[in-house]
């Protein structure tokens, strides 16, 4: 049994807009699966759907085998999904590790526990602790953000195109935190807007394309697919 399992699954913004259309997604303990495809694919919805923050028209959402599609997002996150958005992931105006007391509103007893697990996963926000998250890097307040997430101990963490915006640098510094946290145990489901990087570290990925499943497989062989490197990968 997949940890995480999709099954047609239909989600609009509107009775009478439909932007996945019956979707096929799944992840297994232990992987990275990548989710590309073109903008308007749908890609984003897929991952606010298992967050709970769209509820699903039709199809189901499991989490190790229980449904979750259709609940509230605080209960998806103590069920053990955390989801960090493309946009407004952080609170600027507070300190690093206000931002991660933040992210552990659900088992504050914990906080303190869970944020020393985090400054020794990621020794760079340890050093910042006390900046202000505006005043951080755009690699480093994706890395706060992730950290967040991590403050719930999730067993997926859901990240939507997580190096929009970063430079080259940044966005590997950042993919290599990517593969460090999903090598600490946690599986990750991740829509990228960079392809190519995308399917370097996945395990597995999908392709959508107008809310519909277009192709999935092992990472590898759908990088190596000369279609797949023609029509989503630049050549």
């Amino acid at each position: 049994m997949s940890l995480l399992t999709v099954d047609g699954l239909v989600v609009g913004y509107g009775p009478a807009d439909e932007v996945l259309k019956g979707v096929d997604f799944s992840v297994d303990t232990g992987e990275i699966v990548g989710i590309i495809g073109p903008n308007g694919a749908g890609k984003s919805t897929l991952l606010k759907a298992i967050a709970g923050l769209l509820k699903p028209g039709r199809g189901s959402i499991r989490l190790a085998g229980e449904p979750i599609g259709g609940r509230a997002p605080r209960d998806v996150s103590r069920l053990g999904v955390a989801y960090v958005p493309q946009e407004q992931n952080i609170f600027p105006t507070m300190s690093v590790r206000e931002n991660l007391e933040m992210g552990g509103y659900i088992d504050p007893a914990g906080s303190r526990r869970k944020i020393d697990a985090v400054f020794a996963q990621f020794p760079l926000l340890g050093k910042r602790r006390r900046v202000a998250a505006r005043g951080l890097s755009g690699g480093e307040r994706q890395m706060l953000a992730m950290a967040m997430a991590l403050m719930v101990e999730p067993k997926v963490l859901l990240l939507d195109e997580p190096s929009a915006g970063l430079s080259p640098l940044a966005a590997e510094f950042l993919f290599e935190n990517i593969v460090a946290v999903n090598r600490g145990g946690v599986a990750i489901a991740m829509v990228e807007q960079n392809a190519r990087e995308a399917l370097t570290i996945a395990h597995r990925a999908y392709i959508l394309v107008d809310g519909r499943n277009h192709r999935d497989g092992p990472a590898a062989a759908l990088a190596a697919d000369p279609d797949i490197r023609r029509i989503f990968l630049g050549g």
